[in-house]
């Protein structure tokens, strides 16, 4: 699975403005529960709860948040660059700047797992995340996070 299948440059956020991690979530939440035509209050709900069992903020200023829905037919992300870095309880203790938010089918597993992998890869390349912190817009980001000339 490459990360094109699941996200499209709409669906990068550019300096969003977020005070702390549930205004982040919410966010991101509310993007993609309009792309998928869920509720909002639904997704956040289910994000929130997957949150409540352990941060999912990787290190490195990058956070991969996640929820299993079965409204969701195929994994669908947004990405966002947060203006300013907010506390996530990441396992590295540093604030994180770069949010990931995916929705998974709850069946089958196998899918759900490409998907966070995918994420978890593209996000974890030193080249990439320097790339999609000096991006100046959305189409930049998109192009940095598929390896592509920014």
């Amino acid at each position: 699975m490459d990360i094109e299948h699941l996200l499209s440059p709409a669906d990068v956020i550019v300096g969003l403005r977020a005070p702390d991690k549930r205004a982040a979530l919410q966010a991101l939440t509310h993007h993609l529960a309009a792309k998928l035509n869920l509720s909002p209050k639904d997704v956040l709900s289910a994000v929130l709860r997957r949150e409540e069992l352990g941060s999912t903020g990787l290190g490195n200023g990058v956070a991969v948040s996640h929820a299993r829905l079965d409204a969701v037919t195929r994994p669908a992300g947004v990405l966002a660059r947060l203006k300013h870095p907010i506390a996530f309880d990441a396992i590295d203790g540093h604030p994180v700047d770069l949010v990931c938010l995916l929705l998974l089918p709850a069946s089958p597993q196998g899918v759900q797992l490409q998907a966070l992998a995918c994420v978890a890869r593209t996000l974890r390349d030193a080249d990439v995340l320097v790339r999609t912190r000096r991006a100046g817009d959305s189409d930049a980001v998109f192009a940095a996070l598929t390896s592509k000339a920014a």
